[in-house]
């Protein structure tokens, strides 16, 4: 094995697999699922290429294990403001909102008619 693949291999180890963290699999699909639906959401959305690139930014952080929570309820304010009060979208913000919330991020109210607002 190379030096390289060794570091690799050592590093793919130390990463809890996503499957063993039931907070790790609710945050990837609800990932999976409200970047879907923004994928078939056709009209315009003014700040789409933000809401896509926290949701890739939380991808990336599934990679390393269990995320920051700090980086997350700023990643889920960021995509709830993108994406704002799109009700096409909203499911997917709630269930991105739940499965954050499992990680222990306070609970912000967001304002009634945002997605995920009460």
């Amino acid at each position: 094995m190379a030096a390289g693949e060794a570091e690799t291999a050592h590093i793919v180890r130390s990463v809890p697999p996503i499957g063993s963290d039931p907070r790790l699999l609710a945050l990837r699909t609800a990932l999976d699922r409200l970047r879907g639906d923004l994928r078939g959401y056709p009209a315009r959305l003014a700040d789409r290429e933000i809401a896509e690139r926290e949701l890739m930014a939380l991808e990336a952080t599934l990679a390393d294990g269990v995320p920051d929570t700090g980086a997350l309820g700023e990643s889920l304010l960021l995509i709830a403001a993108a994406i704002g009060s799109v009700s096409a979208l909203a499911p997917g913000v709630h269930q991105l909102r739940k499965a954050v919330e499992l990680f222990g991020v306070p609970h912000h109210r967001l304002p009634c008619g945002w997605p995920g607002g009460h």
